[in-house]
């Protein structure tokens, strides 16, 4: 197709106008201008005498090279070249190839490969299409948080805190996602992850992170190790983690440009905004996020949403059935209570591997733990802080576990049993805490004590220490049944609140001088 208007520069130079405006009147170099003119003379060209040649043979009289070279030469089709670069493993070299095969069959002259890949790369950039050359559709995600962040300011205590940032990118469609959050830690690392697939609706064949501790735990020149909660999600989307160097921000040249971007087009633009919560800032951003995707093109047709519906959409792996749900993993060693903990609540383990190195996997739901490559336990997550271990009975040591089936009622019925002011006790000990629970231990050491001592005996400990405590202990009631002056309250009547003056020292009768065997 011919550009440039030859019978134009004729006419205005016939008018007397010189390179520049002739230049400037056809929108065209004075190069080019200049070209013509002297081309022109050349070949004795005027305009009084060509004024009734269309334009097209005109050209062909200035250029009958270019006429014969176009004859003998095939034009690459580079429409068709940009189509095929989209494909796995398809490149600049394999279509040159067939190029060329397609020349040999057509009897025509093909480019040498530079000539070929210089025209798609003219092509491609009239046409704005150059990143196809570097990446390809649903290859690559960059992910990375935004340097800035937003103020959520307390509308109680007036206390500013930071939100920050989470930005994703597609390389060939510049394609971005992002998502607010209150920290930068794993769990939402991992979320906003899971949200960005969602977003596009596909996954894409590699993931691209920074040097993050949540995502990359090591990585040198010899060797790379990926979090080991980052790589379970990768592994969930069947996707390949692929840091970038350290020191080398151009890896993710994309997600540090689109970063640059967004951070103008929603912090920058919200900065005179107030928030009072997090779920309202996560709105606004969200709202600013869907108007930057809509924004139509300065230089093509169309805006992102649109470029990766049309172009890179249909290359995305599909998701997968269910979406992964974030896990932390921590080291821990089984303590003599044989349990492990989630940062808030304990859970227990099978009590014989105390002492030993184990793993725990905490969800939103479910706390799991692993000694080497077996689960040996898993508890529902538990959200609220608990007094005491959450605890499976086949974790436990036989006498531990006889003290779960311990029942209020169990305790209370063999208090019954044992005599009026033992059952005060018991009650004592069942209704002082929030729960019956909390005095179960304190009941079960009275029982024991009463398998050693008879029965009278520790009723008449339990009336001295109602008599003289209003707040009776096991420990106090061990040292009472110890003592040599408990014995049936007739042999040994209890001190009278005004002792006689003429009671003098400690008058011990015959049964404190007993053996201890005795009165057991």
């Amino acid at each position: 197709m011919i550009m440039v208007d030859y019978r134009e520069i004729l006419r205005l130079r016939s008018l007397g106008n010189n390179i520049t405006q002739i230049a400037s009147a056809i929108h065209s170099s004075r190069h080019t201008v200049r070209d013509v003119e002297k081309l022109a003379d050349e070949k004795g060209i005027r305009w009084s005498l060509e004024e009734g040649l269309p334009n097209q043979r005109l050209y062909e009289l200035l250029y009958p090279e270019r006429l014969y070279k176009a004859k003998v030469y095939m034009e690459p089709d580079c429409a068709y070249i940009h189509a095929e670069l989209a494909k796995k493993s398809v490149n600049l070299t394999l279509l040159h190839n067939e190029y060329k095969v397609k020349c040999a069959d057509a009897g025509r002259v093909p480019y040498q490969y530079s000539q070929f890949c210089d025209i798609y790369r003219a092509w491609a950039k009239r046409s704005k299409a150059t990143m196809r050359i570097h990446h390809k559709p649903g290859d690559a995600m960059e992910v990375d948080w935004a340097g800035g962040t937003l103020p959520i300011t307390d509308p109680v205590t007036g206390i500013v805190d930071p939100a920050y940032l989470f930005v994703a990118v597609l390389p060939c469609s510049c394609y971005p996602y992002v998502e607010l959050c209150g920290d930068m830690k794993q769990e939402n690392w991992l979320l906003c992850h899971v949200h960005t697939f969602e977003y596009y609706d596909g996954v894409p064949r590699l993931l691209i992170p920074d040097n993050l501790k949540t995502g990359v735990t090591k990585n040198t020149r010899l060797d790379t190790i990926i979090n080991r909660s980052y790589a379970e999600l990768a592994d969930h989307y069947g996707i390949a983690i692929v840091p970038t160097r350290v020191k080398a921000p151009r890896d993710k040249s994309h997600a540090e440009g689109t970063v640059s971007y967004v951070s103008t087009w929603i912090l920058a633009a919200l900065r005179n905004e107030t928030f009072f919560s997090l779920a309202e800032a996560k709105e606004a951003v969200a709202k600013k996020l869907e108007e930057l995707n809509g924004y139509p093109f300065k230089k093509r047709e169309g805006n992102r949403r649109e470029a990766y519906l049309l172009e890179e959409k249909e290359f995305m792996q599909p998701l997968p059935a269910n979406p992964y749900e974030p896990s932390t993993w921590s080291e821990q060693t089984i303590l003599l209570d044989y349990t492990v903990t989630d940062g808030l609540n304990k859970y227990s383990v099978p009590y014989d591997l105390i002492g030993e190195s184990v793993s725990v996997r905490v969800t939103r739901d479910t706390v799991e733990v692993f000694f080497g490559n077996n689960r040996i336990a898993v508890h529902p997550r538990e959200h609220k802080r608990k007094h005491d271990p959450i605890t499976v009975p086949a974790h436990m040591p036989e006498n531990h576990r006889q003290y779960l089936t311990y029942t209020k009622e169990d305790f209370l019925s063999w208090a019954e049993t044992a005599g009026p002011n033992t059952e005060k006790v018991i009650r004592f000990f069942l209704e002082s805490g929030r729960a019956p629970e909390q005095g179960f231990k304190s009941c079960v050491s009275l029982k024991k004590y009463a398998e050693r001592y008879r029965k009278e005996r520790i009723e008449e400990a339990c009336r001295q220490i109602l008599t003289f405590s209003g707040d009776p202990s096991i420990r106090g009631l061990g040292i009472l049944l110890k003592s040599p002056v408990i014995g049936n309250r007739a042999a040994n009547p209890l001190p009278s609140a005004k002792p006689s003056r003429r009671s003098r020292g400690i008058t011990r009768g015959a049964d404190q001088f007993r053996k201890r065997g005795d009165e057991q």
